[in-house]
């Protein structure tokens, strides 16, 4: 769907229903997790619950100068190097929220209010080069928005009686931030790939904080846009463009557009059964895992010589554990399963500790079998 098409669109019935709600039940949540008995669940409590110092982050400068990132494919070491600071943001911003929810201690809500109070301060991530032909700095901030709205979201109704001002000065920041970034349409295919889909979730997530409605339904006009362009058996052609990489940037968008559809779900809107010209997300869905299981399930749309190096890196498949609070599948629980505690420090934080049933699974490894238990038996 074109940048034309999607403005054509009437999305007005997708309105802010509870701008205080964030993307999972935080307090029913936490609940949950005092009084859970599962081992995976607990382990990851004790990880995150001794969280970091809030004096350390606080020390740790805003990026209030000009972010020119080099791209990634043509540097991948200077865009690296280059990407640092900006990860250590996405980090500390889901690291606290994460140790709020393990904890229940307001010191890291608060930590993170005060964090992210600095930022706005110094209008931190609004100056960011953009050109059509270097983007990288565009895109990067990307991720640190929504890694921002997502953990913010989180603590901000534990901290905002007591700094008002700061809440309302993160609000404006976080609202003048999107609105300056998602106005940049981008190239053919950044319009409407993956990039399209990131900026629509930091939109619907700051949409929802900042009660913007037209914000929110540039986030859901991504899901709109997602399921028009799929192809019968359920592919997106912008993401089979990538060749080699076609499966991994398949299951890269599914990242972003799950992560909307949990945003829209808890302001009463579900997309994850929503049908737009005869496709479903779930369709998006089975073709990606139908080209994990088997490279030919491509077809013609890109080589079967595909790129598999992401399945063994847990944060790409952060949207699984989301999914699975919505549908059955067994294969996304096989996969997910494998890789638990999952976690991406910008699309959903700690998504196992947050969504996993925990019923689910009750170990990060399975069990060893008799063999490998007698290899381990001590001498009598």
């Amino acid at each position: 769907m074109s940048f034309a098409q999607r403005q054509r669109l009437d999305l007005s019935e997708y309105t802010v229903t509870d701008p205080d709600a964030s993307y999972f039940d935080v307090k029913a949540r936490m609940a949950l997790l005092q009084r859970t008995d599962n081992d995976l669940l607990q382990y990851n409590r004790d990880q995150l619950e001794q969280g970091p110092s809030c004096r350390q982050e606080l020390a740790k400068p805003a990026l209030d100068s000009v972010i020119r990132i080099p791209g990634y494919y043509p540097q991948p070491k200077a865009w690296e190097l280059a990407s640092e600071p900006l990860f250590d943001f996405e980090d500390t911003v889901s690291n606290l929220a994460g140790s709020y929810v393990a904890s229940g201690d307001d010191y890291y809500a608060d930590c993170l209010v005060q964090f992210l109070d600095k930022w706005a301060t110094h209008d931190a991530l609004s100056q960011f080069y953009y050109d059509r032909l270097e983007p990288q700095g565009w895109y990067s901030t990307e991720s640190m928005m929504f890694a921002a709205a997502l953990a913010y979201s989180i603590v901000r109704p534990a901290v905002a009686d007591r700094r008002p001002e700061a809440i309302a000065r993160i609000n404006h920041w976080l609202n003048t931030l999107a609105h300056k970034h998602a106005s940049i349409r981008g190239g053919d295919p950044s319009c409407c790939n993956n990039h399209f889909y990131r900026r629509a979730l930091y939109a619907s997530m700051i949409g929802v904080l900042t009660n913007d409605d037209e914000l929110f339904q540039f986030g859901v006009s991504a899901v709109y846009s997602a399921l028009n362009d799929l192809t019968p058996r359920g592919a997106l052609p912008h993401e089979m463009a990538r060749g080699r990489r076609a499966s991994h940037y398949q299951n890269y968008a599914l990242l972003y557009l799950v992560n909307i559809m949990q945003v829209a779900y808890r302001q009463g809107y579900d997309l994850f059964d929503f049908e737009y010209h005869g496709h479903t997300i779930d369709d998006a869905v089975q073709f990606a895992l139908d080209t994990f299981d088997d490279p030919a399930a491509l077809g013609d749309l890109a080589t079967h010589a595909q790129y598999y190096g992401f399945l063994d890196d847990e944060q790409y498949l952060a949207w699984m554990e989301i999914y699975l609070r919505h549908h059955d599948d067994d294969r996304v629980a096989h996969y997910v399963s494998q890789k638990r505690p999952v976690d991406n420090r910008s699309a959903g934080g700690y998504v196992t500790f947050y969504f996993m049933d925990p019923q689910a699974q009750s170990r990060a490894l399975p069990e060893p079998d008799r063999t490998e238990l007698a290899a381990f038996e001590p001498d009598a």
